[in-house]
């Protein structure tokens, strides 16, 4: 739990974790199906803070980690759908990427629709496609990554991920959109893996972690700020392109990991 109130739940979502049920994912399991079981059940945990009622604000993909805002009443879920629809910078993600941004700062504005060549797919639609911005910083270079801050003013699909792709920066480990696993042996000089071991990735899945969730409270009006500690492996990844694919020029001046992250790197 990273945050409640009368009004309001939000939680670290892991990865690989659907929000919500899927047409073309039947069956998988889904967060909001297990909280909603829980509810139901009168669950120890809802039984004490009397839920009758939730549901997530926005979306998070299943691939996706970090804040899942939830309302705990349809006129608080109303009220952030208004607040997250108002094209305002309130949801910050971070992002693993291929590639080097020539610029620190970049955006896209590119209509979004889905694929009809693959379920759960999304593509740049110009046609058909719904309205769709997002806002990226540099936090930080190596050679042949970035690590991104990632601002999306409207709430798609996929929407961070198809939006780098089409910037020519394709999520770590996203292979929907054309990113590949994060290997150590590709950045570690003279790695040796052990007789009859196959490496794992550093990196399997898109590294897209939502970081931090900002905006005036749904109901007093007060500003809210909630985060979520990154995952171990962009920890882990992280913590090995900063020792093996750090820029010369860039070597003294890096920004310190978050400081859970920095606690899960030491293990």
């Amino acid at each position: 739990m990273l945050y409640e109130d009368d009004h309001l739940l939000a939680l670290n979502k892991p990865p690989l974790l659907l929000t919500s049920p899927v047409p073309h994912l039947p069956g998988q399991p889904s967060l909001m199906n297990l909280l909603h079981t829980g509810i139901a059940q009168a669950k120890p945990w809802a039984k004490a803070r009397g839920l009758a009622y939730l549901a997530n604000a926005h979306r998070l993909d299943f691939e996706a980690s970090g804040v899942l805002l939830l309302a705990r009443s349809r006129t608080v879920l109303i009220a952030l759908a208004e607040l997250f629809g108002s094209e305002k910078p309130y949801r910050f993600y971070v992002a693993l990427v291929h590639g080097a941004p020539q610029t620190a700062q970049f955006e896209c504005d590119a209509k979004l629709g889905p694929d009809p060549s693959q379920p759960g797919r999304m593509r740049v639609d110009p046609a058909r496609g719904k309205r769709s911005r997002s806002q990226f910083e540099v936090i930080e270079r190596f050679v042949g990554y970035a690590l991104v801050r990632c601002v999306p003013l409207t709430d798609r699909p996929h929407q961070v991920r198809v939006h780098l792709q089409r910037c020519g920066f394709p999520v770590v480990g996203d292979q929907l959109y054309g990113g590949h696993a994060l290997l150590l042996s590709t950045l570690k000089p003279n790695y040796r893996l052990k007789p009859n071991r196959t490496e794992r990735p550093l990196i399997a899945q898109a590294a897209v972690h939502l970081e931090r969730i900002e905006l005036p409270h749904p109901v007093t009006g007060a500003p809210l700020s909630i985060s979520a500690p990154w995952p171990k492996d962009l920890t882990v990844a992280v913590k090995y392109l900063r020792r093996f694919a750090t820029p010369t020029s860039a070597a003294h001046s890096l920004p310190a990991l978050p400081q859970q992250a920095q606690s899960d790197s030491e293990g």
